[in-house]
């Protein structure tokens, strides 16, 4: 097994709820072996309150978390991704930026949590079946011997999970 800590980016519209769901439930799920980061191509400029529970519920560390540009993550000096996930249908058919040494891409696309009608039980349990579908991808994800996957049986693993 390889010592490379992996950059993953996960992209979402607004960078407010399934993204930042994914980066904390990875940074967790990862174990030192991935560092995660979310962002969004029309970012809100806030992170949805019950996301933040969700993790927080999961003892993630929510710390430093909020909504950003994708942009911060093409410029220069900033981190070179391995893998950037799309995980809204909205992301999937944006145009994305060039990103930096040509990471590996895959959509896993959820359902909106924050469309949910209700009350905040009815949300909550939304965005924690939401983080429970995520970490399953996650899991799957982690335990992929990356290191010795050439790139398009990497990519077509990723696809495969993307129906998980």
């Amino acid at each position: 097994m390889s010592d490379k800590i992996y950059n993953v980016l996960f992209l979402c519209t607004h960078n407010s709820a399934r993204s930042i769901l994914s980066e904390g439930l990875l940074n967790q799920i990862g174990q030192g072996r991935f560092k995660a980061y979310s962002a969004g191509s029309m970012p809100s400029g806030k992170v949805n309150p019950f996301a933040l529970a969700t993790l927080e519920k999961l003892g993630i560390d929510t710390t430093g978390m909020r909504s950003k540009t994708w942009d911060e993550f093409a410029e220069a000096g900033a981190p070179q991704m391995d893998f950037i996930f799309t995980v809204c249908d909205n992301a999937a058919g944006e145009v994305c930026p060039i990103w930096p040494g040509h990471p590996t891409t895959a959509h896993w696309g959820f359902a909106d949590p924050s469309a949910t009608e209700g009350d905040d039980a009815a949300k909550l349990a939304a965005f924690a079946h939401t983080a429970s579908l995520i970490s399953n991808r996650l899991r799957l994800f982690t335990s992929l011997p990356i290191d010795k996957l050439d790139k398009l049986a990497l990519k077509a693993e990723l696809q495969r999970l993307a129906q998980s």
